[in-house]
């Protein structure tokens, strides 16, 4: 597939490394040539210098041969002004990343559509609303509502006493096997898709599939306990911490601090009574200790400096704060992140890729979400009547090491699945597998 992705900043590199991993036939089109060094750095790539909204510059990058064209520079009017030129010259689907909610509205969606945007992405809009699921679930690292919520994936850092630790999973699961599925274990730097005489070790980031009426059981088996959010403390100001103060319930006492006075005043002027604004640094102890950081419950780091937000996140964890969040937009700094305990982590990049993703595969796919800390991803796909993997007992598939199956909907019904289940036609299935899989899932499901 050929795809064109316009704007060269953190957005769209990392999806155009992602992607030429995958094989796509990747063009990336910037006014800056120094943002498009990255390429020299053995990724097959071909890069363009040129303007996005710039008809000539798009015919140069031979759009009109494109399977999809992605739009994501910082400005939200390029953005749209690009799709509707790229849909002009024969694109048969555009993506453009945008700052503006109403244009998200399902009213608008027809009117977008008839101007030649197929779909857009509003990525502080989606980090915010994962940083309230994991407040609301502060036990967890990650937490992924899938199927409309029949499904759940939940990430567990697994602590000493965790009645999970040293079983091996045959044993652990031999009487929970309808209640919840162990689909992988981060260990140190390594992800791995366990086996029945795999075990669980203090330390490890457990993934495990259920659903929603045994979250209870999963919690008591992972030795968590939840403590209610009701004093938060988030450092900065940003777009996502705005969203985040919107979608939190109003119950939940927020302070903001922002270093910056006028966008303090101006957020102090448009967010929610129960939100207050402290013009001030948060990696200031003292100032943190004046606002009551040994009664907050969870601290939510939002600066655009990824190596600030990890310091301040260890900070309030030696506060005693329960639930900590960082803003880590540096790909580098995530294995270091998740090494140093911080807590849970948001990637603006790795959020907006992983949407993107749905229009790259072949196979019937609703839904794919990158894992952040985990080089993985999740996706929710159509068994057809023709696919490879149905009318076989899982345990025959053969499935790759990197690939497994968390459970499935049939006529409506969560289940779990185990070695003899058989996947039926129209069954949605739950795929969870290492970033080297994505590609083979085709081969099971189309």
């Amino acid at each position: 597939m050929k795809v064109v992705i316009a704007g060269a900043g953190e957005v769209g590199t990392h999806l155009a490394k992602m992607l030429s991993r995958e094989h796509h036939d990747i063009v990336i089109i910037d006014e800056d040539d120094e943002k498009l060094a990255f390429v020299n750095s053995g990724f097959d790539i071909l890069p363009i210098v040129g303007n996005p909204t710039s008809l000539k510059d798009l015919e140069s990058a031979r759009v009109k041969t494109a399977d999809l064209f992605v739009s994501v520079t910082p400005e939200e009017t390029a953005n749209i002004t690009a799709c509707m030129l790229a849909s002009t010259l024969g694109v048969q689907k555009t993506f453009a990343r945008i700052n503006n909610y109403e244009y998200l509205l399902p009213k608008n969606k027809e009117l977008f559509e008839r101007i030649g945007v197929s779909s857009m992405i509003y990525p502080e809009m989606l980090a915010a609303k994962e940083i309230v699921v994991s407040v609301k679930r502060p036990w967890t690292r990650q937490y992924w509502e899938l199927f409309g919520g029949s499904l759940i994936l939940i990430g567990v850092k697994i602590r000493e006493k965790a009645p999970v630790v040293g079983k091996p999973l045959y044993e652990l699961l031999a009487n929970n096997k309808k209640m919840y599925h162990i689909v992988a274990i981060k260990r140190d730097n390594e992800m791995i898709i366990p086996r029945g005489q795999d075990f669980i070790q203090v330390d490890d980031l457990v993934f495990i599939s259920t659903m929603r009426r045994y979250e209870e059981e999963v919690r008591i088996s992972t030795g968590k306990h939840g403590p209610e959010i009701k004093n938060i403390v988030i450092m900065g100001g940003s777009r996502i911490a705005y969203r985040t103060c919107q979608y939190l319930p109003n119950h939940i006492q927020i302070k903001i601090i922002e270093s910056n006075r006028e966008k303090g005043i101006h957020l102090s002027e448009t967010l929610p009574d129960n939100v207050l604004i402290i013009n001030g640094d948060a990696r200031d102890t003292d100032l943190l200790l004046q606002e009551g950081i040994q009664k907050t419950q969870a601290f939510i780091a939002l600066t655009d400096d990824s190596s600030n937000n990890i310091l301040a996140c260890m900070a309030a964890k030696r506060f005693g704060v329960y639930k900590t969040i960082a803003q880590v937009e540096n790909i580098d700094y995530i294995p270091l992140a998740t090494n140093m305990d911080i807590g849970a982590i948001i990637n603006k990049k790795l959020i907006a890729a992983s949407h993107i993703y749905q229009f790259l595969l072949d196979a019937d796919i609703s839904n794919v979400k990158c894992l952040a800390i985990a080089n993985a991803n999740v996706a929710e796909l159509i068994a057809h009547q023709h696919s490879y993997i149905i009318s076989k007992r899982i345990k025959d598939l053969n499935l790759p090491k990197d690939m497994t199956l968390g459970g499935l909907i049939r006529d409506g019904e969560p289940m779990m699945v185990e070695g003899d289940t058989q996947i039926c036609a129209n069954d949605r299935v739950m795929v969870f597998c290492l970033d080297s899989a994505m590609s083979k899932l085709k081969k099971y499901f189309n």
